[in-house]
């Protein structure tokens, strides 16, 4: 059951036998309402220790998540985290990845030492490994942290990990986008809004050189990185622009509850604030 790790050759074929096929496609092309419906559905028609009922509920928790609603989605995390211990174990690579998936829902409930406890826990179950496998585990486990170190204000901090984690990813690999836009959002929240701007274009650079399907989860987060570094600079109409088009981007992919549409619309009031 690889979920939503790299594919090798013929691994579509065999995806396409599971009863999660469905509800992956769905997700991997934006389609979060639909993936979920479909996900709960394929959960719901099969045994409690199925792993295919397992694994629909942690399709089901990020298609939730997706949509705004990290409340909902943590209680399907709990639940599939509770199936996946029981029938991979706790020390299995599926457990970890998915406690290190749910993670990444705390900083938008608030719940910023349980997040930072939770991707240290990651981290280091995944130091004790190796293969590409584990590399994307710990690098998941640490942007998790980033962005709640971001979310307390705790940018020094941030951009220290942020580098670190860089350092360790190798390069093309896609987690290294959302490590350098962490990165990008801790200098930013220190004013360093040039070296923001730098980082914040390799970032784009970055996503525009990616497969379609591969950008969807992080629609809007390169332009409000831009943005931000932009309206530090005083370079507002290009902000704003880029803001705009950010929010547009979230509320057509994620809908109105979404942090980084909340987030869009949060920086085009301040703009519109800042306006004589």
């Amino acid at each position: 059951m690889k979920l939503f790790r790299s594919r090798r050759r013929g691994d579509d074929e065999t995806m396409a036998e599971t009863p999660m096929a469905e509800a992956k496609a769905l997700y991997q092309k934006g389609r979060y309402a639909e993936s979920e419906a479909e996900a709960r559905a394929v959960a719901r028609s099969r045994p409690r220790d199925d792993g295919y009922a397992a694994g629909a509920l942690l399709i089901a928790a990020l298609a939730t998540g997706a949509q705004g609603r990290n409340a909902e989605a943590l209680v399907t995390y709990d639940d599939a985290l509770a199936r996946f211990s029981a029938i991979f174990g706790a020390d299995h690579y599926l457990t970890w990845k998915l406690r290190s998936d749910r993670a990444q829902h705390l900083p938008s409930l608030g719940e910023y030492a349980e997040c930072e406890a939770e991707c240290a826990a990651v981290t280091a179950f995944a130091a004790g490994g190796t293969g590409p496998d584990m590399t994307r585990l710990a690098a998941a486990a640490r942007n998790g942290l980033i962005f709640a170190l971001n979310a307390q204000e705790r940018h020094q901090e941030a951009e220290a990990l942020a580098r670190e984690a860089l350092a360790a990813c190798p390069a093309g690999e896609p987690m290294s986008l959302v490590l350098r836009l962490g990165l990008a959002r801790s200098l930013n929240g220190q004013a360093r809004y040039e070296e923001a701007l730098a980082e914040a274009r390799r970032a784009d650079r970055q996503d525009r050189a990616l497969p379609e399907r591969e950008r969807n989860s992080e629609r809007g987060a390169v332009e409000l990185a831009l943005a931000n570094a932009l309206l530090g600079l005083g370079r507002v109409r290009e902000a704003n622009g880029l803001a705009v088009a950010a929010h547009d981007a979230c509320l057509a992919s994620f809908g109105p509850d979404h942090r980084r549409t909340v987030e869009a619309r949060t920086l085009l009031d301040r703009m519109d604030g800042a306006r004589p």
